[in-house]
C-alpha cells in the first residue's frame, strides 16, 4: 500500500472516530490529543498512523469503522504499516 493511500484511509479513520460518541473520548484519553486540535494533527503522517493502531486494537472497531467506508478489513492494518512508526511483524 502506498504512504498516500494509507494516509487517506487514515484521515477517513478519523473522521469516522470524530464523529463515533463513544469512541471519541477513549482515544482522545488514550492519545493524550484535544477535540479542537485533531484537524490540524490531520496533517501528521505519525499522528495519523496513532488513529490507525487505535482502531485495530478491536475487532469491532475495525468492523466498523471498514463497513462504514466501504473497506476490506485487512485495509486499516496495511495502511498502519505503511505510515511512519510502525515495525514488520513476522508470525512464525
Amino acid at each position: 500500500m502506498s504512504p498516500e493511500r494509507a494516509e487517506q484511509i487514515a484521515v477517513s479513520a478519523l473522521i469516522w472516530l470524530s464523529t463515533n460518541e463513544d469512541l471519541l473520548p477513549v482515544f482522545l484519553g488514550a492519545s493524550g490529543a484535544a477535540a479542537e486540535d485533531l484537524r490540524g494533527l490531520a496533517n501528521s503522517p505519525a499522528f495519523l498512523a496513532s488513529v490507525l493502531e487505535f482502531i485495530t486494537m478491536d475487532d469491532a472497531w475495525v468492523m466498523a469503522f471498514c463497513d462504514a467506508e466501504t473497506l476490506k478489513y485487512e485495509e486499516p492494518l496495511m495502511a498502519r504499516y505503511a505510515l511512519p512508526g510502525a515495525e514488520a511483524v513476522h508470525w512464525t
